[in-house]
């Protein structure tokens, strides 16, 4: 699974050219905002891309019970889930987004890298690009494929309140926060409660890696972004944004840049806001 960027991403062509092999899987991983009044799952239902399955980030997630939204499950849950949708060992997952590269395209990247699952990559431009290009879209249903699934699981990858917390006084690793500026300053109306971002973190706004087209931009043009930002990339980095979605842009980012593990803090702000005694910082970085 080659692309000129990265072994994270494949390109449009790519797929077309292998979307009836064997050992393909292909997954619509999109989601919506509440407020955005878009059901992801009634368009895949309407179209997708031949043989693609539906992944659902608020199904496949932890406990019902859990306060926030669509947190990691455990791996015993998560191995559940995929294998029904045929995902599974030794096959190519490529993963697509019905507005582009980005939002939970690339949490189902993180997701299935962080049960050791690394034979995956994001379709770039995603369906967008695949549709302008007029390829072939579908309605009919999936059959399932049910395959084992072997979870492994990262901890390296994911970071929990207690450690972000931890960080904030020994800053031995740079939190990097993918949410809109106008949010991480404070200056703008926050769906997740209070306002401003995690003392001592840094701004760079996930879209700031997409092209016009949702499309990746290069290795280079993306550590010339994080550097703008602030931000090392020779050490350690972990991506934090409204609940663990676009956070996931920047770890992919920073992948496509040659830095190969980016931690996601999983509750981001949406635990950070909502839990008593949480430091809160606001004004620019």
């Amino acid at each position: 699974m080659t692309n000129p960027t990265s072994d994270a991403l494949v390109s449009t062509q790519w797929l077309a050219d292998h979307l009836d092999a064997p050992d393909v899987r292909v997954v619509d991983a999109s989601w919506y905002m509440p407020a955005q009044n878009k059901n992801a799952r009634e368009i895949y239902n309407a179209q997708h891309i031949p043989g693609a399955v539906f992944f659902d980030i608020d199904e496949i997630a932890a406990d019902d019970s859990a306060p926030l939204p669509h947190m990691m499950p455990d791996a015993i849950k998560f191995s559940a889930k995929v294998r029904k949708l045929g995902l599974g060992d030794g096959v190519r997952i490529v993963v697509y987004g019905q507005t582009g590269s980005a939002l939970a395209a690339c949490r189902v990247w993180w997701m299935l890298r962080h049960f050791g699952h690394h034979d995956v990559a994001v379709l770039d431009g995603g369906l967008p690009k695949w549709l302008a290009e007029k390829r072939p879209v579908t309605d009919a249903p999936t059959p399932p494929r049910e395959r084992h699934f072997t979870a492994r699981a990262n901890s390296f990858l994911l970071r929990e309140y207690d450690q972000v917390l931890a960080n904030v006084k020994s800053k031995r690793e740079q939190l990097v926060d993918a949410r809109a500026t106008e949010r991480f300053t404070g200056d703008a109306d926050e769906p997740w409660g209070k306002a401003g971002h995690v003392p001592g973190s840094y701004n760079l706004p996930f879209d700031r890696l997409l092209n016009a087209d949702g499309t990746f931009k290069d290795a280079d043009a993306i550590r010339t972004a994080f550097h703008d930002a602030g931000v090392n990339l020779d050490k350690s980095v972990v991506a934090s944004c409204g609940s663990g979605v676009t956070a996931c842009v920047l770890a992919l980012g920073a992948y496509i840049a040659g830095k190969k593990e980016v931690a996601v803090y999983d509750g981001s702000w949406a635990e950070w806001a909502s839990t008593e005694g949480s430091p809160v910082d606001k004004g620019p970085a």
